[in-house]
C-alpha cells in the first residue's frame, strides 16, 4: 500500500492543514468592510495617476523605440484603471482588511519608489536603484544584511544591462560599459 493512501497519513495531513488554517486566521488583520475597499481604490488611483505623471516626464517615446517613461507610464495607467474598477465594485465587497501598522509598509514602498524616480535624473540609475533595493529588502522585507547587499547589487546590475543594452532604453547612468 502506498504511503499517501494510508489512512493515518490522511489524518495527519488533515490535522496539519487545520492547524495552518487556524494560525493564518489568527494572524489575519481584522475585517475592514466596504469603506476600506473604497479607500484602497482611491489610494490606487492616486498612485496610478501620480506614477503616470512622473513617467510622462521621462519621455514616453513610441512602441518601436520606447523612452524611459513608457513602461512605468503603462503600468501606472493599468494601476489607475484597476483601481477605478475596484472603486466601482468595491462598495459591494466585504473582504477588505482593516488598516494596521503593517499597512504603512506599502506607503513607505511607494514613497521610496517616487524618491527613486526623482533622484534618477540627478544621480543616475545605479545609486537610487541600490538604495531602493536596500530599503525594500532590509527594512520592509526583513532580509539579512548579507542577502540585502548581494541581491541589491545583482538586481541593479541586471536591470542596468536589461534597460540600457537589452531594451536600449536611455536611462541616466553614472557607469558606462
Amino acid at each position: 500500500m502506498a504511503e499517501s493512501t494510508h489512512p493515518h497519513t490522511r489524518d495527519i495531513l488533515a490535522e496539519i492543514e487545520a492547524e495552518v488554517a487556524h494560525e493564518l486566521e489568527e494572524e489575519r488583520p481584522p475585517a475592514g468592510g466596504p469603506r476600506y475597499q473604497i479607500v484602497g481604490a482611491l489610494i490606487g488611483i492616486v498612485i496610478g495617476v501620480g506614477g503616470a505623471a512622473l513617467a510622462y516626464g521621462y519621455r514616453l517615446g513610441s512602441l518601436r523605440e520606447p523612452g524611459p517613461g513608457m513602461w512605468p507610464f503603462v503600468v501606472s495607467v493599468v494601476i489607475a484603471a484597476l483601481s477605478v474598477i475596484l472603486l466601482v465594485t468595491g462598495r459591494r465587497l466585504d473582504d477588505a482588511e482593516a488598516f494596521t501598522r503593517s499597512s504603512a509598509l506599502p506607503v513607505v514602498g511607494v514613497v521610496t519608489f517616487i524618491a527613486f524616480g526623482l533622484l534618477m535624473p540627478l544621480t543616475g540609475f545605479e545609486i537610487p536603484a541600490v538604495v531602493l533595493c536596500v530599503i525594500w529588502l532590509r527594512f520592509l522585507g526583513g532580509e539579512s544584511w548579507r542577502n540585502t547587499l548581494i541581491i541589491s547589487v545583482v538586481t541593479t546590475a541586471v536591470f542596468y544591462f536589461l534597460f540600457l543594452y537589452g531594451l536600449r532604453i536611455p536611462l541616466p547612468h553614472l557607469i558606462a560599459f
